[in-house]
């Protein structure tokens, strides 16, 4: 009987330390309300991941992007691949701050969304749970894009390699489901350095350097279409501006007299790009009471 004692003790004791242990661990990720959203948010917290729903994604549509109708072909056609369950690329879109690499990538959700197309926004600093986002998005009906924005990588990250191996580098392949889009103002993703342009110079410790350029440049060609985004001539940009004038219900008689106003407001900003253009209509809209379209 001492003996039985001492055992249901002792087991007892096993039992508060293993449930103190599995407290330490991380939560497996739980299936959100798939109905409840089309676009979703995965976000962290003590170790904790989650994805949450974005109750209000941003609205605007593919005719809304203009002078990019090549970029806009380009990425509708894999989309349309995509959706329809055919087979299509992985996306890195790169160029100019603000010519719309983002917008695009939402006016595609709001176009194929009917179709069952969902987006995921993952931070750069999270890409270390892509495995387990894939994981809770493998065997959905639906066709999801994991998005992530402004991606780049400075020396001494290690998260592109989580990235790299979903986009292809795993034992397991990738499921049929799931693309990643990615923006960058970076084409390769990572710092180059004139130091690593020969091979025969030392870079630091590195053996061989030309072999660290390779490591690079590998990650940003797991990608199979790059999309490039170039600066806007500045009648492109006046387009862009009247367009989102007229949107916001400025009158005709108000649009043709802000140009000089809408290229100032562009130098005094040192660029021509469509975010500049869509800041200007808005300042321009909020002073003109328009009676209109409201702000969308």
């Amino acid at each position: 009987m001492p003996n039985s004692l001492q055992l249901e003790r002792l087991l007892a004791r096993a039992e508060a330390v293993l449930g103190r242990f599995e407290a330490t661990l991380p939560l497996a990720p739980a299936q959100p309300d798939w109905q409840a959203a089309v676009a979703f948010r995965w976000r962290k917290s003590r170790d904790h991941g989650w994805l949450q729903a974005v109750r209000h994604p941003h609205p605007i549509r593919l005719a809304d992007l203009n002078n990019i109708d090549d970029q806009k072909e380009r990425i509708t056609l894999n989309t349309q691949q995509f959706v329809a369950g055919r087979p299509a690329n992985n996306v890195l879109l790169t160029g100019s701050r603000g010519s719309g690499k983002s917008s695009l990538v939402k006016a595609v959700l709001n176009e194929f969304s009917g179709d069952g197309l969902r987006l995921i926004e993952v931070d750069k600093d999270d890409l270390i749970d892509l495995p387990d986002i894939v994981d809770l998005l493998d065997g959905r009906p639906e066709r999801f894009i994991i998005f992530c924005d402004d991606l780049s990588f400075e020396a001494g990250e290690t998260a592109y390699k989580a990235l790299k191996t979903v986009l292809d580098g795993s034992i397991a392949a990738p499921p049929d489901n799931v693309l990643i889009y990615a923006t960058s103002n970076r084409r390769h993703l990572m710092p180059e350095y004139f130091s690593e342009n020969l091979e025969t110079t030392r870079v630091d410790d590195e053996i061989h350097p030309g072999e660290a350029i390779e490591e690079k440049i590998s990650l940003s060609e797991r990608f199979g279409l790059w999309i490039s985004f170039y600066p806007f001539s500045q009648d492109d940009y006046l387009n862009i501006v009247n367009h989102w004038l007229r949107e916001l219900g400025v009158s005709d008689k108000t649009i043709a007299a802000s140009e000089r106003d809408a290229l100032n407001w562009a130098l005094s900003r040192g660029s021509r790009s469509g975010r500049v253009a869509w800041q200007f209509a808005r300042d321009l809209a909020g002073q003109q009471k328009p009676a209109g379209k409201k702000h969308k």
